[in-house]
């Protein structure tokens, strides 16, 4: 072959292997969507009262779509579905979309790949503030919200601001002075849950089954409250692509690419820290999903936020989903169980599978 073919079949190789890395992310999104299908239907037909798959596309399609289909199905199978089950179906994909986009988000902002939702100490702030719930006599509803989850969101929020702020004030340099804030405080927040659940008496199993989280008390009254917040933070996340994108680079490269480094770093951990305090409030802490799934979509298509913004919704979406049906076959155990036991062997063989010199 002639200097000018071998030229050729570079090229023609080099744009194959260009085309492929394009569309890995579109390919990717495309499977993770048939999974996520995959894991409504499942979720929905599963339990203690097991619906066939084929009542359960059924309801789905007439109730949800629309379409006219002959009905073969219960009435109390009508019932289960939309009453019960697919209100928590769709509250494991909203919270586990948000944590992974969380996850993303913070694990770009600090250029750490073990960085996760609850790393600035959303939840020692969340689990403390509903430690206090717990102590106080009070017991009130608001849109079937108790006390206990409004104060582990303001717990969640309260702590990420005080760690910011502390952070501020540091002569270090921004994101490793914001790791050690978050750090300290949420060690000092420990203290006080260890402190609240050693007062907390015949509360502690409450306090515990927050701990570990779980979806058992989900309705369509708690998705429609939480989604608009996790949903709304997710979106302006995703449009702030370009400044992550910029960040991960380094602060130098960000502001070189007109990023404005502090405000979009102020606005993103505001976002990343909305999202995670609405995920916990209505879920409990449910470990894992914001560190492998982020984790492993950035392994499979890169760094761009762009690709891993969305990837890690869609997967993490349906790695909850899939946890909580495990979660309730195996007699309603708590979901971070689940996803610890998934998550944490998974995780450590990607660390070692991993090729040497790999960086976020």
């Amino acid at each position: 072959m002639t200097m000018r073919g071998d030229a050729l079949a570079g090229d023609r190789i080099g744009s194959g292997l260009f085309e492929g890395v394009r569309r890995r992310p579109v390919i990717l999104g495309a499977v993770g969507m048939v999974v996520l299908a995959v894991a409504v239907v499942i979720g929905v037909a599963a339990g203690s009262v097991a619906v066939p798959l084929g009542d359960t596309v059924g309801i789905l399609a007439h109730r949800l779509l629309g379409l006219n289909v002959t009905q073969t199905w219960a009435p109390s199978a009508e019932t289960i579905v939309m009453d019960l089950r697919l209100p928590r179906v769709m509250t494991t994909l909203v919270v586990g979309m948000g944590l992974a986009v969380a996850g993303a988000t913070f694990q770009g902002l600090l250029r750490n790949p073990l960085a996760d939702p609850y790393v600035l100490g959303t939840a020692s702030g969340a689990a403390l503030g509903a430690a206090i719930a717990v102590l106080i006599p009070v017991r009130t509803l608001i849109f079937e919200f108790g006390l206990l989850h409004g104060l582990a969101f303001v717990g969640a929020l309260t702590a990420v601001t005080v760690v910011y702020r502390l952070s501020r004030i540091s002569g270090i340099a921004p994101m490793t002075s914001l790791l050690l804030t978050g750090y300290a405080v949420g060690s000092l927040l420990a203290a006080g849950l260890a402190m609240a659940m050693y007062l907390s008496g015949s509360g502690l199993r409450q306090i515990f089954a927050y701990l570990l989280g779980g979806f058992e008390a989900s309705s369509w009254i708690r998705l429609a409250t939480t989604t608009p917040l996790i949903l709304g933070a997710t979106a302006l996340i995703a449009t702030r692509a370009r400044a992550l994108d910029g960040l991960l680079l380094g602060e130098e490269a960000a502001v070189h690419l007109g990023v404005d480094v502090r405000r979009e770093r102020a606005i993103l951990l505001g976002l990343a820290a909305l999202v995670t305090a609405a995920a916990v409030a209505v879920s409990g802490l449910i470990g894992f999903v914001g560190l492998v799934v982020p984790h492993v979509v950035r392994i499979a298509v890169g760094p761009q936020a762009r690709a891993v913004l969305p990837l890690s919704a869609i997967y993490g979406a349906s790695l909850l989903a899939f946890a909580d049906v495990v979660a309730r076959l195996l007699g309603e155990i708590p979901v971070g169980v689940v996803t610890a036991v998934i998550g944490a062997p998974f995780f450590l063989f990607l660390l070692r599978r991993a090729r040497t010199g790999y960086e976020l």
